[in-house]
C-alpha cells in the first residue's frame, strides 16, 4: 500500500500543495495576529486559499501526466474552476452572514435562547479573490516543482 502511494506523483504533489498552503496561512496568521493557532494548519479561509492549491496541483500534475488534450486534465481545470469560484462566491458570502449573525448575538446575548444560540457561526470559511489567486499560483508552482523533482527520481 505504501509503495503505491509512494508512487502516486498526483497524489502526492495534491498533497503537499495542501499541506504547505496551511503552513503559509498558520504562519501568516501568527505573522497578522501574534498569536499561533494550531485550527489555522486545518481550517479553511485565510491566505492563501488552499482549495486553490490543491486543484491548481492537480490540473499541473495532469497536464504534465495526461498531455494538455487528455480527459483528465480537462476535469481537473473544470474542478479546479468549480472549486475556486465557490471559494470566492459562496463560502465567502457564508462568511460575511456568519459574522453578522454572530455580531447580532453578542449585542443582546440573552434574547437568543438554546443550544443552537451557544457558539459563534465560523466566519473564515471563503475566500478573497487574492487568497484565491495566491493559492492558484502556489499550487502551480508546486506542479511545476513536484513534476521537475519526480522526472528527476525517474
Amino acid at each position: 500500500m505504501a509503495q503505491w502511494f509512494l508512487r502516486n506523483q498526483i497524489l502526492i504533489t495534491v498533497i503537499t500543495a495542501w499541506a504547505l498552503a496551511q503552513i503559509i496561512k498558520a504562519f501568516l496568521y501568527l505573522r497578522i495576529e501574534g498569536e499561533f493557532k494550531a485550527e489555522r494548519l486545518i481550517g479553511s479561509g485565510g491566505m492563501p486559499s488552499s482549495h486553490s492549491s490543491t486543484v491548481c496541483s492537480l490540473a499541473v500534475s495532469a497536464a504534465f501526466i495526461y498531455g494538455i488534450h487528455s480527459f483528465e486534465f480537462a476535469i481537473s481545470v473544470v474542478l479546479a474552476i468549480i472549486v475556486m469560484h465557490d471559494a470566492m462566491g459562496v463560502r465567502l458570502e457564508t462568511g460575511k452572514q456568519a459574522k453578522i449573525i454572530n455580531a447580532m448575538l453578542m449585542e443582546n446575548p440573552f434574547s437568543w435562547k438554546g443550544e443552537i444560540f451557544e457558539q459563534n457561526l465560523k466566519e473564515l470559511v471563503g475566500h478573497t479573490p487574492l487568497q484565491v489567486v495566491c493559492g492558484a499560483i502556489l499550487g502551480v508552482v508546486i506542479g511545476l516543482v513536484m513534476h521537475w523533482v519526480a522526472v528527476g527520481l525517474y
